[in-house]
């Protein structure tokens, strides 16, 4: 089975999305990259990253809006998650893992009787 492609996204590309690349790099489920939507992101977010991409997970609603304006035909039919993390954590802090794995398993739950997410 093909692993779902996620690409992470937050303002900067400094703290929060490159921690949940981190993270979630050796996870079986995913295949998981990262980027920031702002010019000074230390990899900023491309129409190529969107179409990789099976689904877009941004930390804040902003991204997605920010995505949407900039890239509307790259995110026309995707699927695009919010995690809903304000930008009050350092790279790999342990509270923003915590709360990165429990809201990507509140929004990933497998399928019931699938055990696919």
């Amino acid at each position: 089975m093909d692993r779902t492609k996620l690409l992470f996204v937050c303002s900067r590309n400094r703290r929060r999305s490159l921690t949940a690349e981190m993270v979630f790099q050796n996870d079986p489920r995913w295949q998981v990259r990262s980027a920031g939507t702002e010019a000074g992101a230390r990899i900023k977010v491309t129409a190529g990253m969107l179409g990789w991409a099976d689904v877009i997970v941004v930390m804040e609603k902003r991204h997605k809006e920010r995505l949407r304006q900039k890239y509307p035909e790259a995110m026309a039919e995707k699927p695009c998650v919010c995690l809903f993390i304000p930008d009050d954590y350092e790279y790999m802090e342990e509270e923003l893992i915590r709360v990165l794995r429990e809201r990507m398993e509140e929004t990933f739950k497998p399928q019931r009787g699938t055990g696919n997410f």
